[in-house]
């Protein structure tokens, strides 16, 4: 039991450069920002619907009844802009964990008056991982002030954050871990609800016509693709064991480098066909930065470089 305790502290505290911390704080981050800044003006218009809508969900179940407008408004904008002081990495201590929190209450607040976007979970718990860690030791205006005032500390310095270390690898694999996670408790979901028919039978081929069929009649956007491939039955009881083989194998993509390569491009391609079939997006994984914390993002730099020329 002590060599398997020792097996995963190595694992998941293994050692990374701060900067492929912070280039992953960059990306999800940004990601989060640019998200939150064009979805404002929807957010903010749950404060104009009755308040006999209000059904709340997660954190926001502490309320017994909406926020006013300016209220909406003010914590959506306060959102904003722990946003840009996360993705600068401003005063990291408070910026991360407050755009953490704050993109968590706006969110959940926005799914408190009807359908539940699960397409946002992911995003967040990313967020808020990233919020408590030592993101910003790296491209960020913290650095930058700490190198300026010629700063010794041992997370602040040049000297320590050139070195791998742990604090800034435990990240990484929570972030890894997360995201495994959400998709092996989605193969859980279909087995639970359907067992294997959900790869042995029509259930999968029933689902993109209903969803297709359903948004027709609302005047929504659907996928004529979908609504083509319908017709031949043969073909969805593969894609439905792919996808259900993808999500329950997810965790292995810890323990494997290959694997995690595997993982991820399986994922992207659920993802892929999920648009292509029902006209539904995930922006978050089609985009790859739900994937970043697997990859060597540093590295990246030194392809970017010229070889300097041997001798001749």
């Amino acid at each position: 039991m002590r060599r398997l305790f020792d097996r995963f502290d190595r694992a998941f505290f293994a050692e990374a450069p701060a900067e492929r911390l912070a280039i992953v704080r960059l990306l999800v981050g940004g990601f989060a920002l640019v998200y939150l800044c064009v979805r404002a003006v929807h957010l903010q218009r749950v404060g104009h619907l009755p308040p006999d809508g209000f059904r709340p969900v997660g954190v926001v179940s502490v309320l017994s009844a909406p926020l006013p407008l300016w209220a909406v408004r003010g914590l959506i904008g306060a959102a904003i802009a722990a946003g840009a002081a996360f993705v600068a990495g401003f005063k990291f201590r408070v910026a991360g964990p407050l755009f953490g929190a704050l993109l968590l209450w706006v969110l959940t607040y926005r799914n408190s008056w009807g359908m539940v976007f699960h397409t946002e979970n992911l995003l967040v718990l990313h967020v808020i991982a990233l919020g408590l860690a030592a993101a910003a030791d790296a491209y960020s205006l913290d650095a930058r002030a700490a190198r300026r005032a010629g700063s010794v500390s041992s997370t602040s310095s040049t000297s320590s954050t050139s070195v791998p270390h742990a604090r800034y690898g435990w990240p990484l694999r929570l972030l890894c871990a997360i995201t495994v996670t959400s998709y092996f408790i989605a193969g859980v979901a279909k087995l639970r609800n359907s067992g294997l028919d959900w790869a042995l039978s029509d259930i999968l081929r029933n689902y993109v016509a209903y969803d297709n069929v359903r948004k027709i009649a609302l005047g929504d956007t659907h996928s004529p693709l979908g609504g083509a491939l319908v017709r031949y039955g043969f073909l969805f009881p593969p894609l439905a064991l792919a996808s259900l083989g993808m999500e329950l194998c997810a965790p292995l993509a810890l323990f494997s480098r290959r694997v995690a390569v595997v993982f991820c491009g399986a994922a992207w391609l659920f993802h892929l066909g999920v648009l292509l079939t029902m006209a539904i997006l995930f922006p978050y994984p089609l985009l790859g930065i739900a994937f970043v914390g697997f990859f060597e993002l540093e590295k990246m730099r030194d392809l970017r470089r010229p070889r300097r020329a041997g001798p001749a």
